[in-house]
């Protein structure tokens, strides 16, 4: 399931009501500690961070036209995703995280190579770490030493 929204609070308006709060708080927590210079918006179908072409002209690299994507979160059909590049590109990034998911929550953690799917509770307090984890300048520092690899 998609949602088809051009805004963020179109988005927002769209979600089912037996999600809407948790994805209400989730953005909350993702918005209180997302670095300066991180900019919200709708990119890929879903409520995006992501560094600016004014901070970063080069944009994406798959898709030049759109800004560098940080993280993205999304109402599916049977749960919430996020999606986090640094969990993708960091290695280091990735490990924390399931290690720690794993310490906080009680089920096994459910992720791809950048997409952790929730489908009952959320570690919004290991969100918000992992959101704050990187600045935008150590954030693209990351996102261009991965093509080095």
């Amino acid at each position: 399931m998609k949602i088809e929204a051009n805004t963020v609070s179109e988005y927002l308006d769209k979600i089912e009501p037996s999600r809407k709060d948790a994805f209400v708080k989730l953005r909350d927590v993702i918005i209180q500690n997302m670095p300066e210079g991180f900019v919200e918006c709708i990119s890929y179908g879903m409520i995006g961070y992501v560094v600016p072409h004014s901070i970063y002209p080069s944009g994406y690299h798959c898709t030049p036209e759109l800004p560098l994507p940080f993280m993205h979160i999304a109402c599916q059909k049977n749960y919430i995703a996020l999606y986090s590049s640094a969990i993708n590109m960091d290695d280091e990034v990735r490990w924390w995280f399931i290690d720690e998911y794993a310490k906080c929550m009680p089920s096994k953690i459910d992720i791809g190579k950048s997409c952790v799917r929730f489908k009952k509770d959320i570690p919004y307090t290991l969100i918000s770490e992992l959101v704050a984890k990187a600045s935008v300048a150590e954030f693209i520092k990351v996102y261009e030493s991965s093509f080095k690899k």
